[in-house]
């Protein structure tokens, strides 16, 4: 059955989301928020409610056709379409998989794309690569951009993005301007902050690849992980 709200107990749909949320508003609120007006003689939430009467279930709703939503008084051509296009795009966000940009094999075939990418950067540049369960990027970011001799980030902000996408591990990348891989001591100590954290968070920091020209060096391959 379609959940209903009276006229008399009508609060505003978009107040009620800012204050409670979306998942809060019932299925005439959240329609009422899509419809925006309402068409004399109906207000919003009654146009609202009158379509979820003639469709009281949502798998119904979803597949009313164009001539069956206009017989609802108030729902002409222009917001017929518009709730069409509207459930069309949610069937298009259900069916949505996360965006995938390549497999990490090795940090060596890691490596040898990021040192082409990163050959021309005059300015230290931090980048993460968020990867899921199998390996997969996910999410590739730059965190911070430097001075020629130090990146500085915390690791909440390498986190966060981590929890945003549910990252099961990150590979952390930076590069150095001068051509010289050698890890320094912040470098080191950067490094083993952010491990830390990560085993507190449980996302795993697969490896730390500095990116040097024509060099790289890998902080996993030389045992700094283990």
């Amino acid at each position: 059955m379609a959940e209903l709200q009276s006229t008399s107990s009508y609060v505003r749909p978009r107040e009620r989301l800012l204050e409670a949320g979306e998942g809060a508003l019932s299925n005439q609120e959240l329609l009422a928020i899509i419809l925006r007006t309402g068409s004399k003689p109906y207000t919003v939430i009654d146009l609202a409610q009158m379509i979820l009467e003639e469709f009281p279930d949502l798998y119904t709703l979803k597949d009313a056709s164009l001539s069956e939503l206009q017989r609802i008084p108030g729902v002409g051509v222009v917001r017929s379409i518009e709730l069409k296009a509207m459930m069309e795009f949610g069937r298009r966000i259900h069916l949505a998989s996360q965006p995938k940009l390549g497999k990490v094999q090795s940090s060596y075939a890691i490596a040898q794309q990021l040192m082409e990418e990163m050959k021309d950067y005059q300015q230290e540049h931090l980048l993460c690569l968020y990867l899921n369960t199998k390996n997969e990027i996910i999410k590739k970011e730059t965190l911070f951009i430097g001075s020629l001799n130090q990146s500085v980030a915390h690791p909440r902000e390498i986190f966060k993005g981590a929890v945003r996408v549910s990252a099961a591990r990150i590979i952390l990348t930076h590069n150095h301007p001068s051509g010289n891989p050698k890890p320094s001591s912040h470098d080191l100590q950067f490094t083993k902050r952010v491990k830390e954290c990560g085993e507190m968070m449980g996302i795993e920091v697969l490896d730390h690849l500095i990116i040097g020209t024509r060099r790289y060096v890998s902080l996993r391959e030389e045992g700094f992980f283990q």
